[in-house]
């Protein structure tokens, strides 16, 4: 080869269409390989045809064969479309991390996470995703994780943080507890199993007074050290728990848990997505950025869409 002379090379959509076609000796698999219909297929095969100004395949209404020269054209290019694909994943394996190591909460990541992480994996393939669940506050050198998602109020200062999710916190119960009416304001709570865990992001005692509870009533009180516990404890019937509305919206939809008092004193925070400041823009983290804001923005419209039908203020 002379460096110094240009390249004079033939469409190289052309060029993918004929080898496939070749192979195959058929149009008709060629264009299921390469997802396109059978005349586009035989439009870039002509176009090639022409380019050549000779034929490369023998057409007959029952057969289709190459020439010599479609022979001689496929003997070449099949070896270099593999090496340019060969190459072309060497790199991508060199430049795009693979793994993409994700710390959450535990109870968010059951309900809320491990149900649509899928979604992201299939729009980026060959990524292996990690999961580990905490509630310690983010250190990145010490944990070994390249995102870390946590709630609160504010962003996490020094890092890439990124809300993607409104939390709206709420006291969930059994469905049997509402029997009788027995729960139709926060004053009924008198009485009843106030469930508590050492994670909590909003507390009994700050609840009751912003619903209006300033005085105290007499209640009974379950203490768990996790959400989930506590969650599961409350979808027992065992009590009533402040839980993220989003994390059992399904449940709530199903029947199979209520909220007795709607939004009322509801608080609210964000879930961020967190990573470190990075000069040198990461694909794969940017991706799953993306997704989470979208996923995020859907949550939020179903959490929407559902104190609707149920005629909740906010």
């Amino acid at each position: 080869m002379v460096p110094n002379v240009m390249r004079k090379l033939p469409p190289l959509n052309a060029v993918r269409a004929f080898e496939a076609a070749a192979r195959h000796i058929s149009f008709t698999k060629a264009a299921k390989e390469l997802f396109v219909t059978h005349g586009a297929v035989s439009k870039q095969v002509a176009s090639l045809e022409a380019w050549l100004a000779t034929p490369l395949f023998n057409r007959t209404q029952s057969q289709l064969t190459l020439t010599d020269a479609g022979r001689t054209f496929l003997a070449a290019v099949t070896p270099a479309l593999d090496r340019i694909a060969v190459t072309a994943m060497q790199l991508l394996e060199q430049t795009e991390p693979t793994g993409l190591r994700i710390s959450a909460p535990p109870t968010f990541t059951m309900r809320w996470l491990i149900p649509r992480i899928s979604a992201f994996q299939r729009k980026r393939a060959g990524v292996e995703v990690k999961l580990t669940t905490s509630t310690a506050p983010v250190n990145f050198e010490e944990r070994g994780y390249d995102v870390a998602i946590r709630a609160g109020h504010q962003p996490l200062p020094g890092m890439s943080s990124v809300p993607f999710m409104t939390e709206i916190i709420v006291p969930i119960c059994h469905p049997d507890l509402m029997e009788g009416d027995r729960l139709k304001t926060p004053m009924d709570l008198a009485g009843h199993t106030l469930i508590a865990y050492d994670t909590e992001p909003m507390a009994w005692t700050e609840w009751l007074p912003l619903a209006g509870l300033t005085e105290p009533i007499q209640t009974q009180h379950l203490q768990f050290e996790q959400m989930y516990f506590a969650l599961q404890a409350a979808a027992e019937g065992l009590g009533l728990v402040l839980v993220p509305l989003f994390l059992v919206a399904d449940d709530i939809i199903a029947g199979r848990l209520c909220a007795p008092f709607g939004m009322t004193a509801a608080r609210k925070r964000q879930y961020f997505a967190n990573a470190l400041l990075n000069p040198t823009p990461d694909p794969v983290v940017d991706t799953f950025y993306e997704w989470l804001l979208k996923e995020g923005r859907d949550t939020e419209q179903s959490i929407d869409l559902l104190a609707s039908s149920m005629g909740w203020s906010k």
